[in-house]
Order: C-alpha cells, then sequence, then structure tokens
C-alpha cells in the first residue's frame, strides 16, 4: 500500500510540474476525493456497512464509475485511509483542479456520508471540519451545506 501512496504523489508532482494526462489526473483526482470521504468514514473508528455503500454510492454517481473501476477504487481508499497521516495532499490536489462549487459539492456529500448511519460522530465533524478549511470553503457555506445533509436525511 505504501507504493500505492508513492504512486499518488509521484502522479501528483508530475501533474504540478508538467501537466500530467487527463486521464491520470482524473484518477488521481478520484482517489483523493474517496480517500477524503473514507476519511470521515473511519473518523468514527467504526465502519458500518450503510457507510461502505453510501461511499461506493456517491463515488459511482460522482465518477461514473464502473463496477470493476468503483471496487478498484473503493479498495484503493479504504487501504490508503489506513496509512495516510494527513489529508493536506490530497485536499491541495482538489484545490488546484476543483472549481469553489465543486469542492462545496464535495463536502456536502461528506456530510451525506457522516449522517447516512443516523449518528454524527464529533471525529466525523471534525474531520470534515478540517476538510472545509483546507479546501477554503466559507463557514456560512460550510454549515449550508451541513443543514442541507442533514435535511436530506429526514
Amino acid at each position: 500500500m505504501i507504493n500505492k501512496l508513492k504512486e499518488f504523489f509521484k502522479n501528483e508532482i508530475a501533474f504540478s510540474t508538467s501537466g500530467g494526462s487527463k486521464e491520470k489526473q482524473q484518477h488521481s483526482l478520484e482517489q483523493a476525493c474517496a480517500l477524503l470521504l473514507m476519511e470521515v468514514s473511519n473518523a468514527d473508528f467504526e465502519q458500518s456497512d450503510v457507510e461502505k455503500e453510501k461511499i461506493k454510492q456517491v463515488l459511482k454517481s460522482l465518477f461514473s464509475l464502473s463496477d470493476e473501476k468503483l471496487a478498484e477504487l473503493f479498495e484503493y481508499s479504504k487501504q490508503a485511509s489506513k496509512d495516510t497521516t494527513s489529508v493536506h495532499p490530497f485536499t491541495s490536489m482538489i484545490n488546484d483542479s476543483y472549481e469553489y462549487d465543486q469542492k462545496v459539492n464535495l463536502l456536502g456529500l461528506m456530510w451525506k456520508v457522516a449522517y447516512v448511519d443516523d449518528e454524527l460522530d464529533k471525529y466525523e465533524e471534525a474531520v470534515i471540519r478540517k476538510v472545509s478549511e483546507l479546501l477554503y470553503i466559507s463557514h456560512s457555506d460550510y454549515i449550508k451545506v451541513k443543514h442541507q445533509a442533514e435535511d436530506d436525511r429526514k
């Protein structure tokens, strides 16, 4: 798994220096988003089946993935989440590639993962808060998407 993380960061550096291919860049963005969703799910040290399914559903719809690509991305994010110590490199890549509205949308998806089991753990909220700050999302938008996710679960 360490090799996969090294590969991810190697690709990220290549994109920042040479532009990288669009396909590889998209794949790295998918990995970054998947890892952030997994970080929310793992924050409370319990990952329910309903959280796993929500992550898969979000990734499939967000990136229009085949079942095979979805399984591969899910497994990558599951393992990478165990091995990573910082979300900063992943949020940096998202900041470089996403517009503000796309980042707010990603934050909303993170809230949906947090609320899918009808329990918001303080650690899940802390991860989302940290990512929100790293993505330079305004506090008002942070609160807005949180309330929207709360409303959507009712």
